[in-house]
């Protein structure tokens, strides 16, 4: 369980009134000459513009994952990231920062406009509590819709199983690409690394519905488990390798404490 990588300042410097003095840049005509410094002027006959630091609303963006394999078990994973969600987007309300829940599968399967303050989070709890489940995952095909859906760009909270049978890396690359800063938090259910069956059985994926007839045997149990930790290892390398921070927890684990824990990272407020 590992966070990575920092958050973007979120100031920028432009022309006008503002909290507090950036710098000076050469005037321009057509710009607005109540920003001109006559002081400076005076000393040097030259026309320069004051630039002030002034906080832009933050745009944050909870992708999160409603395909099958979310919806397994009860409790399941798709309730628990509903909560970190919503406990997260109380936080980005709180901050003044413009709050959208966009729910996907292999296609954006809806979306709760951007919101602000902390009265608008009854909506979201509305949003998510009306959410359906969706089909399989497709992070290529559901982030290409989004990028193309919403210009502003923003933090992009990725809460997912990420059981996605063509990659992960596609998605999360199109998010970069496309200047959103993503956020992954990847959620498991510890019950799905303790299988205690054994013997001729039918497995069923959950995501494409494709059935097959296996021989559980420990040596089985021990490999699956390998290839889940090796699963988990490449997307937080991904993540590390690109500054990305990254969250790994099981919903056993109370949601309250992986709130605190992207907290403590420092990523997420400003």
């Amino acid at each position: 369980m590992a966070a990575s990588g920092q958050r973007a300042k979120r100031q920028k410097k432009i022309v006008g009134s503002g909290l507090d003095f950036a710098d000076y840049r050469v005037y321009s005509p057509g710009d607005d000459v109540k920003s001109l410094d006559w002081r400076v002027y005076s000393r040097t006959e030259r026309l320069f513009l004051k630039l002030y630091e002034e906080e832009e609303d933050l745009h944050i963006y909870f992708l999160v994952d409603a395909s099958r394999s979310m919806h397994l078990g009860r409790p399941n994973k798709w309730n628990y990231a509903r909560q970190v969600a919503a406990a997260l987007a109380y936080i980005g309300l709180s901050n003044l920062d413009r709050v959208s829940i966009i729910p996907f599968s292999s296609k954006v399967e809806g979306r709760l406009p951007p919101a602000k303050g902390k009265a608008q989070i009854f909506k979201i709890f509305n949003f998510l509590d009306a959410c359906e489940a969706g089909e399989h995952t497709s992070l290529r095909q559901a982030f290409k819709t989004f990028v193309s859906q919403n210009k502003r760009r923003g933090l992009a909270v990725v809460i997912s199983d990420f059981y996605d049978p063509d990659g992960v890396e596609e998605g999360l690359n199109a998010l970069r690409y496309h200047r959103f800063e993503p956020m992954v938090i990847q959620l498991f259910d510890e019950r799905e690394l303790n299988l205690d069956f054994h013997g001729e059985v039918q497995i069923v994926d959950c995501e494409t519905d494709e059935a097959r007839d296996i021989t559980v045997t420990p040596a089985m149990l021990k490999a699956y488990r390998e290839v889940f930790e090796d699963f988990c290892t490449e997307l937080e390398g991904y993540c590390k390798s690109r500054q990305i921070l990254y969250f790994r927890a099981p919903i056993q684990q109370p949601f309250d404490e992986l709130i605190l824990r992207v907290f403590r990272a420092g990523g997420f407020l400003k």
